[in-house]
């Protein structure tokens, strides 16, 4: 009897709970398939066994850190536009062989999570409006338990950076060959026809017989003066060597390498929007670089320029810094660099910039004969002629 008087609430509960689930599976389709970071630091805590975490940034950016266990999707934009057709399964577009075979071996029975640098492009709707939606959406359209990481990358290193790693080596070297010209051993001519939005560094570097390079990189940034720092990407994420050399100034040059640590307060950033390529006109933004590690100098702090691999974009700044406070020649600058760090390779254009640099300041480098005058104070850049003044030293 008590039994039966039971029955009718607990029924009617019963059926309120079972109708709420087959709502929710209806809906699931129009709900936000996310998952918090809190949630994946759990996981991987955990061991992460049924978990396949998908990696939805450009290699150079998945290189530069990711979070553990990640594999990364090399979309281009080819395979994109391909992929929007339908005419391409997913495992295409993941580079390694034995990546393909964890994706498919277990894309169907583990939950998928996908991440971007911050998801800051989502649309609720599920508009495929970026890579990551187009790829979540097709996950969850063949079956699959697919979700998106909350604030992305970013988020996620900022709260666990012990969870990230990187495929940087300690050395951040490159792997074009070099040519030596004007004299200066470590120069290189980029070959890469990039559409500006990619951030290529090579992964080798090659030096001429007369100025070999070491295979004992630093492990740390390189101390090119008490306060002026020059490093790699991988630098830029590491919180504590960062305040091991109370480096609080960042000059990133770079077009798409976060700020990691840019939401902290007592961080300085600037970012150069440039790319490792021939058509890009670095010069023109020497002034403001100069300016801004002269900013850090004054207030006492130290100051990392870094590009990705550290060895071409963030090179060509310091160089320039150099030869404007330090009153040197183009090769002294170079040389002087040099001697700190072994394996820098500007590629051949952003050289000629400095030539052009080197003559606006009046200074002569031994290949260089032609007179400049002194009184000096403007200069125009290869591709872009507006005039820059310059403040004297």
């Amino acid at each position: 009897t008590s039994h039966n008087l039971l029955c009718p609430p607990l029924e009617k509960h019963l059926q309120s709970s079972v109708g709420k689930t087959h709502d929710s599976e209806r809906d699931m389709s129009n709900a936000r398939p996310s998952k918090s970071v809190e949630w994946l630091q759990l996981e991987l805590e955990s061991g992460a066994s049924s978990l396949l975490l998908l990696d939805c940034r450009s290699h150079e950016l998945y290189e530069s850190s990711h979070i553990e266990s990640a594999i990364n999707l090399a979309m281009t934009g080819l395979m994109l536009r391909r992929f929007r057709k339908g005419n391409i399964p997913i495992q295409t577009v993941i580079p390694k062989h034995e990546d393909k075979e964890k994706f498919l071996r277990r894309c169907k029975t583990d939950t998928v999570l996908l991440y971007d640098e911050s998801c800051a492009d989502w649309q609720d709707g599920g508009s495929p409006a970026t890579t990551l939606s187009l790829l979540l959406n097709k996950l969850r359209e063949d079956g699959c338990k697919a979700y998106f990481l909350e604030g992305g990358f970013v988020k996620f290193h900022t709260e666990y950076p012990e969870h990230c790693e990187t495929l940087l080596d300690s050395s951040c070297p490159s792997s074009s060959p070099t040519i030596p010209v004007l004299g200066f051993g470590g120069l290189r001519i980029s070959s890469d026809c990039s559409d500006g939005e990619s951030d290529r560094e090579p992964s080798s570097a090659t030096e001429s017989e007369e100025s070999p390079v070491p295979s004992n990189q630093p492990d740390f940034p390189v101390q090119i003066l008490p306060y002026l720092y020059l490093g790699c990407a991988k630098d830029s994420s590491n919180l504590d060597v960062l305040g091991q050399y109370n480096i609080t100034y960042i000059l990133n040059v770079t077009p798409n390498l976060p700020n990691v640590f840019e939401h902290k307060s007592h961080f300085r950033y600037k970012k150069i929007p440039i790319s490792d390529h021939w058509s890009q006109n670095l010069s023109q933004f020497f002034p403001e670089a100069i300016s801004f590690i002269d900013e850090a100098r004054s207030k006492r702090c130290g100051i990392l320029v870094h590009c990705l691999a550290g060895i071409s974009r963030s090179v060509t700044v310091t160089v320039a810094y150099l030869m404007q406070r330090l009153n040197l020649s183009l090769n002294d600058a170079y040389d002087f660099v040099k001697r700190k760090k072994s394996n820098i390779s500007p590629n051949f254009n952003f050289m000629g910039q400095l030539l052009d640099f080197e003559r606006t300041l009046g200074r002569h480098t031994p290949c260089d004969n032609r007179s400049t005058s002194e009184e000096q104070l403007f200069f125009t850049t290869p591709t872009n002629h507006n005039v820059f003044q310059l403040e004297t030293t």
